[in-house]
């Protein structure tokens, strides 16, 4: 296994003192490998909500920092937290659909969704094989409210950040075999990288110019609004906004 999928990078910045101060706290280095794995995992995860970060290529102590954080985002968390644990990991990177996003993005500010959006997934070396890690884009608590909306579906579900041939029984928790959320919208396939860094630099991030700048400021607020709604509504919201689902 090379010394390269171990390192640290611009955006894996896991000797950062927030990093460090995480994984010290929660003993996670004391673990065995499935379990730090798991560890590492379902804090991103579940304690870092699903929500939408500034850009895609921020520094993984950035998105520590914001408590939150989309495909991307999170992806690069995840995968600093790995390789601070001494697990080797690699970046692979595709697009998606937008038709996944209606939903958790309001209909109204829809028109700024590219067609095909960047996204990548985690693939840690666990057990001499490479194991996908893309389960962890949604916390329970948003994507529970998304399955008693739509449980009804029985086929496949494309909507609200869910691409999935099972929408009640989706595989995303952490049992030493490769988790999905978003894979049913993937369309382009760009391969496998070290680090995000290199992805990033190659293809770059969702949005340029004016649509940039209004995302990062204005945007992604009212989607992020929109998002904890979602989570946290007590009443009937799925009449709001339409969804897409493939029969």
């Amino acid at each position: 296994m090379t010394a390269e999928l171990t390192r640290k990078s611009k955006l894996l910045d896991f000797t950062h003192p927030d990093i460090a101060t995480l994984i010290a706290e929660r003993s996670w280095q004391e673990l065995d490998e499935f379990n730090k794995i798991g560890a590492a995992y379902d804090y991103v995860k579940n304690e870092v909500l699903f929500g939408y970060n500034s850009s895609d290529d921020l520094k993984a102590s950035e998105v520590l920092q914001d408590g939150y954080g989309q495909c991307n985002t999170k992806a690069t968390l995840l995968m600093a937290l790995l390789r601070a644990l001494g697990i080797p990991c690699r970046l692979h990177g595709f697009t998606i659909n937008q038709a996944l996003q209606k939903g958790a993005i309001p209909t109204y500010i829809f028109w700024l969704a590219p067609k095909y959006i960047i996204h990548t997934w985690v693939e840690v070396y666990f057990e001499d094989s490479w194991i996908d890690l893309e389960g962890f884009i949604l916390d329970e608590p948003y994507l529970q409210q998304i399955q008693d909306a739509f449980g009804r579906q029985k086929n496949e579900f494309c909507g609200y950040g869910v691409a999935t041939k099972c929408l009640l029984k989706p595989q995303t928790e952490w049992k030493g075999k490769s988790t999905y959320i978003q894979k049913e919208g993937i369309h382009d396939d760009f391969g496998i990288f070290a680090t995000p860094d290199v992805f990033y630099s190659l293809y770059g991030t969702n949005l340029k110019g004016i649509k940039r700048w209004l995302y990062r400021y204005v945007i992604r607020h009212l989607i992020n609004r929109n998002v904890s709604r979602i989570r946290n509504s007590k009443e009937t919201w799925l009449t709001d906004y339409p969804f897409y689902s493939k029969e």
